[in-house]
């Protein structure tokens, strides 16, 4: 969606008050040239080759983490084909739309049609991801009224361990959620309210809880920028996208008729209300995460009221019964990211020209090269994402790898096939593919079995087979370095 363009925001923006025009509004940095950009641009083109890198040497070495590149390989597929996103992967006939709502993957289309192939997926979120650095690094750079300080921040947001994770897990939706943030934050930031609530209306094609985060940017147009009408609209159609898309839309489209997640939440599909206000407080390692969090920007952020769009994910995740959504591991805190470190440029801008408390003037000046070596540190120490190139097995996709490529060049297109999670990605761009035992009304066609690293795995393949889809027969077709290919005969 573009950004809404006319004389009403000159008007409102030059309506502020001198002793409230943040310092940016009066540096060079903010001219518009197009040489003030060029430290932000080729930052985010370094980190797009970057997380382009990082994703595809896993992808060559078959490293998928989990079953989700599959599933989104395919609902992209289906919109490519101008059929629904169904998810073979998850069961047959599983439209996506029964689990998240997320039409925005529909954009991929292009994409996909020019590059048929689960890579593609990965490429698109490294741009996306490098397209938010470029966004955070300007906006850093237009408040705090210094390109280097821009660049600066913008290095720490791009190493910054969450979205690290985020390029380890592979594609996920959220990746559209991540540079609209910055978007709608930058807009904020920079006091064009309007702008920020056109950004911030697409949120709710991206995942069904991202309708809250919306109603939250009302919330802050109606509290800081005094938009009362367009902040209570706003507050209004988050949290009634978010209550259609729930109750109605992803019900519609699922195969049980029911929203999945509401069984996630402790207490069950009716949860008592102190369970989700008490509950949270009392696990560790929420504890945890929020220091993580907080810490990577040295708890500035807490000074910012941008700090509030974190909110309604927080929420969510440390309410929810499913404990692998509390901690900081795999995508879910990469929405968090550009929030937290366009809250710390807040803070630092807030901080410096306060004086109520100067002696944090000098902590929060020196929080903006320090974020960049506490992402680096956080980078190495943990290690995750680019941090892990420092293993040498990780840029060598080694000869399992190539027995794997082999294997699925074994498996004609346009099949329907079972595998096991490292071919999956790979099978699911060009045939109609499940996760290997899920498809249980109709024998595949062929299968394809990784046994490498799976303890007590079966033997006899035909056997296995067989066992999977009683009455259906398998022959080996391809057998080499723990990896089976099997047809039905």
């Amino acid at each position: 969606m573009a950004e809404a363009r006319g004389s009403t925001a000159d008007v409102h923006e030059s309506a502020i008050p001198a002793q409230r025009v943040p310092s940016w509004a009066r540096s060079k940095v903010t001219a518009g040239r197009f040489g003030d950009a060029l430290p932000h641009l080729a930052l985010a083109v370094c980190f797009l080759g970057a997380f382009s890198l990082l994703a595809l040497l896993r992808y060559e070495r078959f490293g998928s983490p989990s079953w989700d590149l599959g599933i989104f390989t395919e609902a992209v597929k289906g919109y490519a084909h101008f059929g629904a996103p169904v998810l073979s992967i998850k069961g047959p006939g599983f439209n996506a739309l029964g689990d998240h709502w997320s039409p925005i993957l529909a954009v991929l289309v292009p994409a996909w049609w020019i590059a048929p192939s689960a890579a593609t997926l990965l490429v698109a979120q490294a741009a996306l991801f490098a397209w938010s650095v470029g966004v955070v690094s300007d906006t850093a750079a237009r408040v705090l009224g210094s390109a280097h300080r821009g660049v600066l921040v913008g290095t720490a947001y791009g190493l910054s361990w969450g979205l690290q994770r985020a390029v380890d897990a592979e594609f996920h939706e959220i990746a559209f959620a991540v540079p609209l943030l910055a978007l709608v934050g930058r807009q904020l930031l920079l006091r064009r309210w309007d702008r920020a609530a056109w950004w911030a209306l697409p949120l709710v094609l991206v995942k069904e809880d991202l309708g809250l985060t919306v109603a939250v940017v009302g919330v802050l147009l109606v509290l800081v920028g005094r938009r009362r009408s367009t902040g209570a609209v706003l507050v209004l159609f988050g949290v009634g996208f978010t209550a259609l898309t729930m109750g109605a839309l992803i019900p519609h489209f699922n195969p049980q008729h029911q929203y999945d997640y509401w069984s996630k939440l402790p207490g069950g599909q009716h949860p008592q209300l102190w369970q989700l206000l008490v509950v949270p407080f009392t696990r560790l390692t929420v504890w945890k995460t929020t220091g993580w969090l907080l810490g990577i920007v040295g708890f500035l952020a807490l000074r910012s009221p941008l700090l509030l769009l974190a909110l309604p994910t927080l929420a969510w995740r440390f309410s929810s019964a499913n404990s692998m959504f509390w901690g900081p591991d795999w995508h879910y805190n990469a929405t968090l990211m550009p929030i937290l470190f366009l809250a710390l440029v807040d803070a630092v801008d807030r901080l410096r020209r306060s004086e109520r408390f100067p002696g944090l003037r000098g902590f929060a000046e020196g929080m903006v090269p320090a974020s960049a070596g506490i992402a680096a540190a956080c980078l190495v120490s943990l290690p995750v994402g680019l941090g892990g190139l420092g293993d040498p097995a990780a840029w060598t996709p080694g000869p399992h790898a190539a027995v794997l490529r082999a294997a699925i060049a074994a498996v004609p297109p346009n099949v329907r096939v079972e595998a096991s999670m490292g071919p999956l990605a790979q099978l699911a761009a060009r045939d109609d593919a499940y996760w290997l035992g899920g498809s249980k009304q109709v024998a595949p066609d062929y299968l394809c079995v990784d046994t490498a690293g799976w303890d007590g795995g079966p033997t006899d393949l035909p056997a296995y087979g067989a066992a999977l889809h009683p009455g259906a027969h398998y022959v080996v077709v391809f057998q080499r370095d723990q990896v089976t290919v099997l047809r039905r005969t």
